[in-house]
């Protein structure tokens, strides 16, 4: 049994994380903003100095927290969305380094925002980095996780969108789309990168496995370095509204605007909503992962069944 210290535990991944890695035997321990009410929590302050006895003694630390990107990017939101990630990680990895019984393994979160806006270029995690606010945090981000001067095995995870009923992305479109107002967003040609939420949590788990302090079994490439945490599937946007309209058996023919997008949406739209970004799994690949949902009607039909 492995002691998991976990930040974001409430959040869209971490709430489905935190009971599959429990169902495996092993402890968690949640890092929460506010006074600690039970003995599986810790009270941290994200923004401060960490002491390194708080993450000391715990075999591996998964970071998950960070600001929601989505929504018109404003000068004070943009500070949030890097502090929230870069401040933040840096005291995290800070403390690891410092422990007196630090961790074999430090996980931190990323995105696939790293590669910016590539239009049909295939990308994988050898793929250098993209231009803009997104991937510039990216960078910053995976830098301020490394561990420096000591052993500890990091892996920085870089999710797509994650398609769950409990929140996210699919959340937000579901009710204009249910409504049958619902269509692509510009030309619809940019790509999008995406994952089911088991298999997201999944890769986690799968990652677990391959360290050599949890399983005992060497440590293969999928346990370190940037791993990209998206199907072998990826769609383009006037697919995925085809695909996600069908299987709300709704039609899909209220297209947004590629004028009416940056209008409402900033630079958030130019970087989110327009990007395209066509990434692949071959970390997950090589190292062994099954997809549950690699096709993306299955991934929407089991939430929304």
């Amino acid at each position: 049994m492995a002691r998991i210290l976990i930040s974001g535990a409430s959040g869209l991944i971490g709430s489905a994380l935190v009971p599959t890695i429990q169902s495996h035997g092993h402890e968690v321990v949640r890092l929460v903003r506010g006074p600690a009410r039970a003995a599986n929590e810790l009270q941290w302050e994200p923004m401060t100095e960490v002491p390194p006895d708080l993450v000391s003694g715990f075999d591996v630390v998964i970071h998950l927290s960070g600001e929601s990107v989505a929504g018109r990017w404003t000068a004070e939101k943009k500070r949030r969305i890097r502090d929230s990630r870069v401040v933040s990680t840096g005291n995290l990895s800070s403390a690891v380094a410092r422990a007196d019984k630090p961790p074999s393994i430090f996980i931190c979160a990323s995105a696939i925002g790293y590669y910016g806006n590539r239009g049909d270029e295939i990308l994988d995690e050898e793929s250098s980095p993209g231009s803009g606010f997104l991937p510039e945090v990216c960078r910053e981000w995976e830098a301020a996780a490394l561990v420096r001067g000591t052993e500890i095995r990091v892996a920085n995870l870089r999710f797509g969108i994650v398609l769950s009923r409990h929140g996210g992305a699919l959340k937000q479109m579901l009710l204009p789309f249910r409504l049958g107002l619902g269509g692509k967003i510009g030309s619809g040609k940019q790509w999008m990168s995406w994952i089911h939420i088991d298999d997201a949590v999944s890769a986690v788990v799968h990652l677990l496995r391959s360290g050599e302090n949890i399983a005992g079994s060497a440590l293969d490439p999928f346990a370190g370095g940037p791993v990209n945490i998206v199907s072998p599937n990826p769609v383009t946007n006037a697919e995925f509204t085809k695909i996600l309209a069908g299987t709300l058996k709704r039609p899909a023919i209220f297209a947004v605007p590629e004028f009416a997008t940056r209008l409402a949406f900033g630079e958030f739209a130019k970087e989110g909503l327009l990007a395209s970004a066509r990434v692949l799994p071959k970390k997950m690949t090589e190292g062994g992962f099954q997809f549950r949902y690699p096709e993306l009607r299955a991934a929407l039909a089991q939430p929304l069944g």
